[in-house]
């Protein structure tokens, strides 16, 4: 199976220069850079590098993986981090976990005792919440169904309909731009599909500036946890 690492950025270019050059060559086939118009040089920098580099038309991380999906080369993909939350040896522990015939693999910041060194008291209610909301109304088994750093197979974005407008309505209500993970969680659980965890504490981030709206995300994701029980099947 071919894998690409799907790296959404804007204004990452410190950390980067710590992250990337501790990811060998010989784990991924592609690194796609899925910029938001970044001003600190990442771009510079990822092209640099030889990634594949793609700046967004229209800001919010999910429009980052709705307009550059289609440059992925990959049957897998591993969507990640690089401000340093995002451990990079656990990048061949997913992999290995993806082929042993998972759909998804989510490398947990609370799985078996692990925590997120980046919570604070507001951030580490509201992932669980949002976990155990998504696990008691949709059939889920996760620890952290919130999370960034996953692995799973690259068609599933299409099969859940990820990649369409309507499946983000609540947006509208809150004035925000979500990310897709909650909503692939919700979805592949409510697929039955393979799911497995792997451990994936958290370190705190390396430099930038958090992109956290907590009130508005908050309410957009909780509108549309409790939608998916009526709209989607």
């Amino acid at each position: 199976m071919k894998v690409t690492l799907f790296i959404p950025t804007l204004n990452e270019h410190e950390a980067m220069q710590v992250i990337m050059p501790q990811i060998k060559d010989s784990w991924v086939d592609q690194i796609i850079i899925a910029d938001g118009q970044s001003k600190d040089g990442t771009v510079d920098y990822a092209k640099k590098q030889g990634y594949d580099v793609y700046i967004q038309k229209r800001p919010g991380i999910r429009n980052a993986y709705i307009e550059a999906w289609p440059m992925i080369r990959g049957d897998i993909v591993i969507t990640f981090s690089p401000d340093g939350n995002c451990q990079v040896a656990q990048i061949p522990e997913l992999i290995a976990e993806m082929e042993k015939g998972y759909d998804m693999v989510v490398a947990s910041r609370y799985y078996r005792g692990m925590k997120s060194e980046d919570d604070d008291p507001m951030t580490a209610f509201g992932n669980w919440l949002f976990t155990t909301t998504i696990n008691v109304l949709h059939g889920g088994h996760y620890t952290d169904a919130m999370g960034i750093y996953r692995a799973y197979r690259v068609n599933l974005f299409q099969e859940l309909d990820l990649h369409k407008e309507e499946s983000y309505v609540t947006e509208k209500i809150f004035r925000c731009v979500m990310g897709c993970e909650p909503l692939l969680s919700v979805r592949a659980a409510k697929r039955k599909l393979k799911i497995g965890e792997i451990a994936g504490p958290e370190p705190k981030r390396i430099g930038g500036v958090r992109k956290l709206l907590p009130f508005r995300w908050g309410g957009s994701y909780m509108l549309q946890v409790w939608r998916e029980l009526y709209y989607w099947k």
